[in-house]
């Protein structure tokens, strides 16, 4: 498993509706308890990464965020988004995406 794998599963999710791509999409799921996983990628701003673990936990909500090692342009280039943070809405492709971060090191949880 590798970058390839990780961007697959990202990028199957978007196709299936299951990722929201930006600030605005990511906090909506959040605040509408529907994201189940936070991802951030590495070159996220400090601000952005505060605002979303205060978000993440806000209220009693234990939405687990992982600040992934890679970069916006990674992103763009893995999933065609170029974003900061996505949100996973799905139970499954949480669990197969938190395998594969775990399993190759390329993100650690907040």
């Amino acid at each position: 498993m590798g970058i390839k794998e990780i961007m697959g599963i990202l990028g199957l999710s978007r196709r299936a509706g299951k990722l929201c791509c930006g600030h605005d999409a990511v906090i909506e799921s959040i605040v509408k308890d529907k994201a189940t996983l936070v991802i951030l990628s590495s070159d996220a701003s400090e601000r952005l990464k505060n605002e979303i673990k205060h978000a993440a936990n806000y209220n009693g909500k234990n939405i687990e965020v992982i600040e992934s090692a890679f970069l916006m342009q990674d992103f763009y280039s893995g999933i065609g988004k170029k974003s900061a943070v996505f949100s996973i809405t799905d139970q499954s492709f949480k669990e197969k995406i938190k395998t594969l971060f775990g399993e190759e090191q390329y993100g650690s949880k907040i």
